[in-house]
């Protein structure tokens, strides 16, 4: 971080109390004593001597005014940039559609704003113009020939854009889409060629990078950020030097670091690829006449990955030996505190220098190619050229993708990871996965984001675990100086919330019994209220009692996975506007980021405890690591990550001062077993039933 320190000036102290006066009055609010704590805390954070502060703010505090009112005007005084950026696109598009207008009409603050996403969440126009007319010759080599329900849904995004009546953004595409259907006509950096594509003034994905490059405020997600500081910084979002980062919803961001950083590799995939990529290189010789340039790409080829395949048989023997475990289904092995054998090491180690070599390759040749479309290099039928640009930029992406693990896999010394491998059946034909996944994302937040950004701030209502800010502070790698406020919020929980465990027979350890008594339970419960919103934690519970609803319950569910998410809240709403009865039934990604006020919910039913799933193999490396230190993993990662999402669902029921309703928990554990208790206090005061 820089070493230039700016204090919080009286010029800033008026200009943000000015703001916020304004933005009250002409609102017609009356000032919140949490929301202005909450502004002097940031704004105190912002100009210290860490300049890194991280605020919990409680439902109802107005965290994003407040934010807003304290950020932007610090760094408008001090000529930098702020970046807000959120976990979930629901929270993203509100920031940017609706509380930034908000604040620039009744605040009186003079600042310009876009909305910022990773280009795999926009349509590219050519890519969807290339699958309604797929070439095997061109593409080949990453996408199989269209199926008919994705031609369908292919043309209806064409006329749909084609339009403007869809703006080209997946997150407002009203229609699930089919799986596999979307990758093949979105785009990443490495396939996209920018002004030379004849679509570049249609571009949904360069239209909103354009808008961002100037704006004051840039709102992004998490993943955008991280891609960004992945690649250097700066490169997509604002110089992070030259920026105060606002991270919203910051409780996810040590995980979303996590998946950031973790690469895959299909085993027998690579093989089949790298015989693809030879093929790919071929076709090219063959429709550009065999340039010098295609050529050579072939020969260095053929020198750098001739030995991958027999490499690549190799590893799949060892890691076909490993004694799998799972289901029939899923089965996978983890390897021990991440350390790999040194059979398989030793086969790594050269594969990542091969895959390295051909990453670059192919990464020369996309220069060659758009040498060729810019008239700096002559080949024959040079009007195709264009099409190969994305084709050669994935495929040098996805050989970048398989180095890295490799390279690990090879040299997995370097670093702390959870290591394993996976496959979806027990069967000969079933392809193997390896995965690394970094154990300490906070040393990666650290190194990448806390010590080169101007100023930062990590707000969430649930950021504080169990009452307190260790287990987030540890794992996003802020240490204990940093700045540090709770905010609890306003509304007057005895009052309008019950949070009620009924007296159950089942326990879920007994996973059967259990199911089947919350399936007898639930059509009761839902006849409670009007509306509901019905959490699970595994999809097997999920899809076994949603089947068993009877069909007069069944017809009021909207349920996660029929239609997109969007969808279903629109559909959930315009039930209730109605008058009619609606329950939205899901899973974790329905707990948090749902702003569901008033009678859009009035009950919230959670069927189990939020403890992560026993069998998933970060969580079982992190429990492995801990214990190798002398740690505690039950207390000190199972229990808070659970309280954090027990308070995160729990938290979908008030959203306003007018709301009021119920809390049922179909998990007696809560009051049986003696962490129970923790639970409990770290919940707001609702009254308890048991």
């Amino acid at each position: 971080m820089s070493e230039t320190h700016a204090d919080l000036t009286d010029d800033m102290k008026v200009e943000i109390q000015e703001a916020y006066r304004r933005w009250l009055g002409n609102r017609g609010f009356k000032p919140r004593r949490g929301q202005r704590q909450m502004i002097a805390d940031i704004a105190r954070g912002l100009t210290g001597d860490a300049r890194l502060c991280a605020v919990e703010a409680g439902t109802g505090t107005g965290k994003t005014a407040a934010y807003c009112l304290a950020a932007i005007p610090i760094a408008k005084a001090q000529d930098k940039r702020v970046v807000i950026s959120t976990a979930t696109v629901a929270l993203q598009e509100q920031v940017a559609l609706r509380d930034l207008p908000d604040l620039q009409r009744h605040a009186g603050l003079d600042f310009t704003f876009a909305l910022a996403k990773g280009r795999n969440r926009y349509l590219c126009p050519k890519r969807l113009d290339d699958r309604l007319a797929y070439d095997p010759d061109r593409d080949g080599a990453l996408f199989a020939p269209p199926e008919a329900e994705q031609l369908a849904v292919y043309r209806r995004m064409d006329s749909a854009f084609a339009k403007g009546s869809w703006d080209g953004d997946l997150d407002s595409w009203d229609d699930a889409v089919p799986s596999g259907a979307w990758s093949p006509v979105t785009n990443d950096r490495a396939g996209c060629h920018g002004r030379r594509c004849a679509y570049y003034h249609q571009c949904p994905a360069l239209r909103a990078r354009s808008d961002a490059a100037e704006a004051d405020v840039v709102v992004a997600n998490h993943d955008l950020v991280l891609t960004d500081l992945r690649i250097g910084g700066g490169v997509v979002l604002p110089d992070p030097a030259e920026t105060i980062f606002v991270l919203d919803e910051a409780h996810h961001l040590p995980d979303k670091t996590r998946d950031r950083f973790t690469s895959h590799v299909a085993v027998r995939g690579c093989s089949e690829w790298i015989r693809e990529i030879v093929s790919s290189v071929d076709s090219m010789a063959r429709r550009f006449n065999r340039p010098r340039e295609v050529q050579q790409a072939r020969e260095r080829l053929a020198e750098e990955a001739g030995d991958a395949p027999d490499l690549i048989a190799n590893v799949d023997t060892v890691v076909r030996d490993l004694p799998f475990q799972g289901d029939e289904d899923n089965q996978t092995y983890r390897f021990p505190l991440g350390e790999i054998p040194d059979e398989l090491a030793e086969l790594a180690a050269p594969l990542g220098k091969s895959f390295g070599s051909v990453a670059g390759i192919l990464t020369d040749l996309g220069e060659d190619l758009e040498n060729v479309v810019e008239g700096e290099l002559q080949w024959n039928n040079a009007d195709q050229v264009e099409a190969w640009l994305p084709t050669i930029g994935q495929l040098a992406s996805r050989a970048a993708g398989a180095e890295t693990l490799f390279r690990d896999y090879g040299a997995c010394d370097e670093a702390i990871a959870a290591r394993w491998a996976s496959r979806r059946a027990a069967d000969a034909r079933s392809d193997v996965e390896l995965t690394s996944a970094p154990l300490a994302p906070g040393e990666i937040l650290k190194e990448k984001l806390w010590e080169t950004c101007h100023g930062a701030l990590a707000t969430s209502a649930t950021l504080c675990a169990l009452g307190r800010f260790d287990r987030f502070l540890e794992a996003a790698g802020l240490d204990g100086d940093v700045g540090q406020s709770r905010i609890a919020s306003p509304f007057d929980f005895p009052r309008i919330a019950t949070f009620s465990v009924p007296r159950m027979a089942a326990d879920p350890s007994d996973a059967r019994a259990h199911t089947e008594e919350v399936a007898s339970r639930l059509p009761r419960l839902l006849d409670r209220e009007p509306s509901a919103l019905v959490l699970f934690t595994s999809w097997r519970q999920f899809d076994v009692v949603i089947e068993s609803l009877p069909d007069e319950i069944r017809d009021r569910c909207h349920v996660q996975g029929e239609a997109s998410k969007q969808r279903l809240l629109e559909d959930h709403r315009a039930a209730v506007d109605r008058g009619e009865s609606s329950y939205l039934c899901g899973l974790a990604s329905f707990a948090e980021g749902l702003d569901l006020p008033g009678d859009y919910c009035r009950h919230v039913i959670i069927t189990k405890l939020p403890f992560a799933v026993p069998d998933d193999p970060v969580d079982q490396a992190v429990a492995e690591w801990l214990e190798q230190q002398g740690r505690n993993p039950f207390m000190e990662l199972s229990l808070p990550d659970a309280s954090l999402r027990l308070v995160q669902a729990c938290g979908r029921l008030i959203r306003h001062e007018t709301d009021g309703g119920w809390i049922t928990l179909l998990d007696r554990r809560i009051v049986t077993r003696r962490y129970g208790e923790s639970l409990f206090a770290a919940l707001p005061p609702y009254r308890v039933e048991t």
